[in-house]
């Protein structure tokens, strides 16, 4: 890899802000225009059916398509999940809600890990709603299934070991 730039291959893993872990299925070019441009195709790893992403090879990290992250993130994730979250000022549901999306949409794992771990704490002082539950549900895969890639382990070791932070605190 390139500094700065990441170069994939047909069958590595990529993460996709939103979507989370994907695979490399193939590389194409397509015209557009006049001109040739090359795009990696993604399928999502939890997709039911045959969804594929387009992302221009030459756009990918601008759009935050990036590789999955090292052993020492993942240390820094299981810090990050242990500490105590924020202070919740009586803030509505729904505008925790845009905030906690608008960290979703980063693609940042530490982001996203930030945003599991104030909603696991927040429902256990008062019921999350609908949405928030979702959300949850939505960040915990997202983190679950990239670190259990980037370690090649199973998604439920990992849900385990990420249980058991949330138990000792």
């Amino acid at each position: 890899m390139q500094a700065g730039t990441y170069e994939f291959k047909v069958g590595d893993k990529a993460i996709y802000p939103k979507q989370g872990v994907t695979e490399v299925v193939s590389i194409e070019e397509r015209k557009i225009g006049t001109a040739t441009m090359e795009f990696y195709v993604l399928r999502p790893l939890d997709a039911k059916n045959n969804d594929r992403i387009r992302v221009a090879v030459a756009q990918a990290k601008k759009v935050g398509l990036r590789p999955p992250i090292s052993e020492n993130d993942i240390k820094e994730i299981f810090s990050l999940l242990a500490e105590q979250p924020v202070v919740f000022d009586n803030q509505t549901w729904n505008r925790r809600y845009r905030g906690f999306m608008d960290k979703i949409k980063t693609g940042s794992v530490f982001d996203v890990a930030e945003v599991m771990r104030d909603l696991y704490r927040l429902q256990v002082d008062k019921s999350l709603s609908f949405g928030e539950k979702k959300m949850l549900e939505t960040a915990r895969n997202l983190v679950v299934k990239e670190i259990a890639v980037a370690r090649s382990e199973s998604e439920e070791n990992t849900q385990a070991e990420i249980e058991q932070i949330f138990e000792k605190n």
